[in-house]
């Protein structure tokens, strides 16, 4: 083993999930930056906002995917692709997930039922697929799961989505576990609230991003999608050989308040 840590990706395929705009395009892009080939998976393969050609401006391989995670036998078709064309899946990035804004007594059986399906079901059944592939090849590999803040706080309005975001987080901890012995590490990334699309019109609201704001309590201020992917980046490193099982928590301090 080389005495320097390595965050080289030069010859992995990494499969990002939700991979067209906010956190899903930072993180393909960084992984693109570190010398991997991408498979995108994206709700509408001809909708990519230009990404394809960014990644292929990078000289890496890029090959968009129709994946909504929602619906398993359209992603599985998808990671068979990817394996056929790209020669494999080294980085599993399972970023495609969302949220259900309801206060508890709101919530109804649809919205429980829809949360869990994006964020939980997608990330096991996914996970599973790949690392048949993984194991039957022998290449094991790393697997990233989104998870969210909101899986170790309490945030009003949103029970569901902080349940599926923990079973994630757990979910996480039992793959390690149980995949390790074939050289695969699974971790997850809990990122705060990040300047995206996604949370645009929340934090749209002067009064909510004051007071997001003064949550994140170390730092004061949202974050960008660079930041988490950044992380992502070196969970799938070989930089981060030793680590699997772990939820890296990214939000300015907001759970140490």
């Amino acid at each position: 083993m080389s005495e320097l840590p390595s965050f080289d990706l030069s010859g992995r395929v990494a499969l990002v999930t939700g991979g067209g705009r906010g956190l899903g395009r930072a993180i393909a892009l960084a992984l693109a930056a570190a010398g991997a080939d991408l498979a995108l998976g994206l709700r509408r393969a001809d909708a990519d906002g230009g990404l394809a050609g960014e990644i292929e401006a990078l000289g890496r391989r890029a090959l968009p995917l129709q994946m909504d995670v929602t619906d398993l036998g359209q992603s599985y078709a998808a990671i068979d692709r990817a394996i056929a064309e790209l020669g494999g899946i080294d980085i599993l990035v399972n970023n495609a997930g969302g949220g259900i804004d309801a206060r508890a007594l709101d919530v109804t059986e649809a919205d429980f039922d829809r949360s869990i399906a994006w964020n939980v079901k997608s990330t096991f059944f996914l996970s599973q697929r790949v690392a048949r592939h993984m194991i039957e090849t022998g290449r094991g590999g790393r697997m990233v799961n989104l998870s969210s803040q909101a899986a170790v706080v309490a945030l009003p309005g949103e029970p569901i989505y902080c349940a599926a975001k923990a079973a994630v987080s757990h979910l996480t901890r039992c793959l390690a576990v149980e995949w390790g012995e074939h050289g695969i590490n699974v971790n997850a990334v809990a990122p705060t609230f990040i300047e995206t699309p996604g949370t645009a019109e929340a934090l749209a609201d002067p009064a909510f991003r004051a007071d997001t704001v003064a949550r994140i309590a170390a730092l004061h201020r949202i974050g960008q999608p660079v930041e988490v992917a950044g992380a992502v980046v070196f969970l799938a490193s070989p930089a981060a050989s030793l680590i699997t099982g772990h939820t890296l928590v990214i939000d300015g301090g907001w759970s140490v308040r």
